[in-house]
């Protein structure tokens, strides 16, 4: 890794931080002397067993809890965060989001204002907060490889995590120089909740490479972006060239 661009000794805030992808990511960047604020709604007892064993790597960390339903509680947790560890926050790690199902004829007002709010616009308010500290930073988003076709068992949630790839550039503008804003869209990693290996394997065929990913490839993304210091408004697929084969958007 390239030590020029350390990030040793800031604040990291990764929201949905206790489970899946957002506890790989917060346990590697504790692994590189990041302390962390944990991000957590309902996940207490994971919450509070990661802040233990990231403090065991030698780094501080912190638990925050925070509904990212409510639009009060989204817009408050990077000043909850500060308060918690006493500093700003330096890295902001939106991996916390919603999956449910639903398609396009069925869908309801409230399943996709819940969807967008999740996974749009919370985050955006985490950015917007972030911003407004007035300090240098940087942002990683996560998207899925499936915005660029169309994932239609999962339609509201397919509609948030396209405009949160639209806020990603946005803001990659907005925020410069101060803050750099980019985004990782993982695909065949980790297995929805209440799957096994198994469903990851049934689908390795519509994958070019013909195998699935793991959570490290995504934790290796994330730590490039966040050592690349002249890389902004980029969004890097996860998905073995997943993303190729879509058609929804015309590439």
């Amino acid at each position: 890794m390239d030590t020029s661009s350390s990030i040793a000794g800031q604040v990291a805030l990764v929201t949905g931080a206790a489970v899946r992808l957002g506890r790989h990511v917060a346990e590697a960047l504790a692994d590189e002397g990041v302390h962390v604020v944990v991000h957590y709604r309902s996940s207490s007892r994971d919450a509070d067993e990661l802040v233990e064993r990231l403090m065991a790597k030698g780094v501080e960390a912190w638990g925050v809890q925070a509904d990212l339903a409510d639009p009060a509680q989204a817009a408050s947790l990077i000043q909850r965060a500060r308060h918690a560890c006493s500093r700003p926050v330096e890295i902001l790690i939106n991996s916390a989001s919603i999956f449910d199902p639903s398609n396009v004829l069925g869908f309801t007002a409230d399943e996709l204002s819940q969807n967008i709010q999740v996974n749009a616009f919370a985050p955006l308010q985490l950015c917007r907060a972030m911003a407004a500290q007035g300090r240098q930073g940087q942002i990683v988003n996560f998207l899925d490889t499936r915005i660029v076709d169309y994932d239609r068992n999962n339609a509201a949630y397919h509609l948030s995590k396209r405009m949160l790839h639209a806020i990603t550039r946005m803001l990659a503008l907005e925020l410069a120089p101060d803050i750099r804003v980019n985004a990782v869209a993982p695909g065949l990693i980790l297995p929805p909740p209440g799957q096994d290996e198994s469903y990851l394997k049934n689908l390795v065929d519509s994958v070019p490479l013909r195998r699935h990913g793991s959570a490290q490839d995504v934790v290796r993304a994330v730590r490039f972006l966040l050592h690349s210091d002249f890389v902004t408004g980029q969004v890097i697929y996860l998905d073995g060239g997943r993303n190729l084969k879509g058609n929804m958007y015309g590439g």
